[in-house]
């Protein structure tokens, strides 16, 4: 399928952009701690451009220094910064893209601690249980406040950028004006329609008399998924309201926070969740309409744009994953594509952490400078074909070394490959398929059904070797085990072992639910039990409610807080906290789902036969992807 409407330009006020493709604002903490972009920050946003994208946004930028929620937030409240902004938009500008910052005031979301102030808000309302109660801000403080977000966008026009974003969505500050859900004032600012798109209409007006020649951009909710909040029909009317005052271009997202599985959507969800809602939006008006939801490549974006619901496609994690998508769409080489699999376990994870922002997928986020060519160019030998393996034998491959990987089955991807077998996370085979592509065309030699064992590892002529040999089940030592017939979730996943149709899942982290749910779809009738007092407690949230809910409908019984004391063919004795001991019995099969230990059964033999051996990944002990396609970046990139 030709994707060609994708790559026509289009004009978003006096801003031409070169494609439909936009990279979208997101928080990263690799800006400076006075609020100025880094040199990390640069090479971020240049990669990005280099690999293709028509407009960037630089992340949520703040307009007010009582609201700087974190210690790496940019900011654009000072004139100091604007040397780091106009930095980043001439090494965009190099390669033809547009550039754009989105100015926010995280209002009732912000981080009262971080910023030394307290949160304000429309009204005092928090935004959820835990959080601080923000202060209702006065009149004076509203109109204070516009002033700043006029003076944040003169300071980015000043440093070459092309427009300007300003942030009315997901329950931040302006969101909390716009909603009667959090908006109870009764001065000029609440109450009617207009009086709550105020704050609005005179932050337009300022940034128009103060920057008058940039773009002017708003990023509003589709829908808040909250009720009383805005809905579909509020926000058609929003975006209306929008364009008549003089807004050029609309980004239109999803959702406040407390419904944050609707703004950074899970793997389970698939690209274009929102475009019935968007295109609902874009019926209301003629300026352009920006659509986000979790795409991943260019098909239905260019029905989108074709059937004219939609005018430019917004890739935010997708831009993370793979900062070369668009070169790669435009050039055909969608093999070659890494898709953000939404794992989300190293972006909103940091991002909430306050540290820089990663990717299981592509680990040089904010690292891209340190992607250079080896002095010396030397043998280089990976033993162990996971995502771990494959990471590190392309990048060695990529700085110049001679490169062999060595797996011992007849597939690469180890343990990653089955975690595409559950509902809805089939992005990840595409995830795996584009790490073995990339080592091909790497030059990276495979050997298939070769495993590596201590007498072997004296014949592979190798300067460096990189250990990446995974993890196995675990197997606790439990009377009865070995002798129950009992089988291991990998191997049910992956068709190697026939399940009856009662099944007893003993484990419910993250493998036993998803085993439980891809059994439940297949109609089978399935008990978890689990040690600790809830299931899935190792499972990113947003995830997690989805697994929940799937188990809920196919009536999984989940038992928690239980013991397993002793196996049987059909099922197990366990014991409650209490010490009281029950037992279940009846089932046609047993499933482990115990977790995973470090397999490491060569790192000793391999020093003593090479001078530079790293370990890696699970082979250290087992975690997550995300730890193994790290380590094997920082392994690669010392050799």
């Amino acid at each position: 399928m030709e994707c060609k409407t994708l790559f026509q330009p289009i004009s978003i006020g006096p801003m031409t952009v070169k494609n439909r493709f936009v990279m979208p604002p997101m928080a990263n903490n690799l800006a400076n701690t006075d609020g100025s972009l880094s040199e990390k920050s640069r090479a971020y946003y240049a990669a990005r451009a280099k690999g293709g994208f028509g407009l960037i946004t630089i992340e949520a930028t703040v307009v007010d220094p009582a609201a700087k929620g974190g210690l790496r937030k940019s900011c654009l409240f000072e004139d100091s910064v604007i040397p780091s902004f106009a930095a980043v938009a001439e090494a965009c500008h190099e390669c033809g893209t547009k550039i754009s910052v989105q100015l926010q005031h995280a209002g009732p979301e912000g981080n009262a601690r971080a910023a030394g102030a307290p949160l304000k808000s429309a009204s005092a309302i928090p935004a959820a249980c835990g959080r601080d109660i923000p202060l209702e801000m006065t009149t004076e403080e509203i109109y204070s406040l516009i002033e700043r977000y006029g003076d944040a966008a003169l300071r980015a026009k000043k440093a070459g950028i092309d427009a300007v974003e300003v942030h009315c969505a997901h329950g931040y500050l302006i969101s909390s004006f716009l909603s009667p859900r959090t908006n109870k004032r009764v001065d000029e600012f609440g109450g009617s329609f207009e009086n709550r798109l105020r704050i609005v209409r005179l932050i337009v007006e300022n940034i128009r008399k103060k920057a008058d020649g940039m773009a002017v951009l708003c990023r509003i909710n589709c829908q808040d998924e909250m009720p009383g909040g805005l809905t579909v029909q509020d926000s058609a009317a929003v975006a209306a309201y929008l364009e008549a005052i003089g807004v050029d271009g609309l980004h239109v997202s999803r959702a406040v926070h407390i419904k944050d599985e609707y703004m950074w959507a899970p793997t389970c969800i698939h690209g274009g969740f929102n475009a019935d809602y968007v295109t609902e939006i874009k019926r209301a008006v003629k300026i352009p309409v920006m659509i986000v939801g979790r795409f991943t490549d260019p098909y239905y974006p260019e029905l989108l744009i074709r059937e004219g619901r939609a005018d430019l496609i917004v890739y935010g994690r997708q831009s993370i994953a793979d900062p070369e998508l668009v070169n790669k769409i435009r050039e055909g080489r969608m093999e070659e594509v890494t898709p953000c699999i939404a794992c989300l376990q190293g972006c909103v994870a940091n991002m909430y952490q306050g540290k820089p922002i990663t990717c299981l997928a592509n680990p040089l986020i904010g690292r891209e400078s340190e992607l250079i060519p080896a002095e010396k160019p030397k043998k280089v030998a990976v033993i162990g074909g996971g995502v771990g393996g494959l990471m590190a034998a392309r990048i060695c491959a990529l700085r110049g070394h001679q490169v062999n990987l060595y797996e011992a089955s007849d597939k690469l991807g180890g343990n990653m490959r089955l975690a595409a077998y559950p509902p809805g996370k089939g992005d990840i085979t595409g995830m795996v398929r584009s790490f073995i592509v990339q080592c091909e065309k790497a030059g990276v030699q495979i050997h298939y059904h070769t495993k590596i064992t201590e007498e072997r590892l004296k014949d592979i002529p190798a300067d460096a070797m990189i250990l990446a040999t995974g993890a196995k089940p675990l197997l606790p030592s439990i009377p009865g085990i070995q002798d129950s017939g009992a089988v291991t979730a990998g191997d049910v996943l992956e068709g190697k072992a026939a399940c009856g149709r009662r099944v007893l899942i003993i484990g419910g982290g993250m493998v036993g639910c998803e085993t439980a749910d891809f059994l439940g779809e297949l109609l089978h009738e399935t008990v978890i039990v689990e040690l600790k007092d809830s299931i899935g407690s190792d499972m990113i949230a947003e995830h997690r409610k989805f697994v929940l809910r799937g188990l809920e409908e196919h009536h999984t019984r989940c038992i928690t807080g239980a013991k397993v004391t002793r196996f049987y063919q059909d099922g197990v004795d366990y014991t409650w906290q209490d010490g009281k001991s029950e037992s279940l019995r009846g089932f046609d099969t047993v499933i482990l789902a115990l977790g995973y230990q470090g397999y490491d059964p060569l790192s000793q033999a391999a020093k003593a036969v090479c001078r530079e051996v790293y370990v890696i990944g699970d082979a250290v002990h087992a975690r997550r992807a995300l730890e193994a396609t790290r380590e094997a970046f920082e392994a690669a990139i010392r050799i």
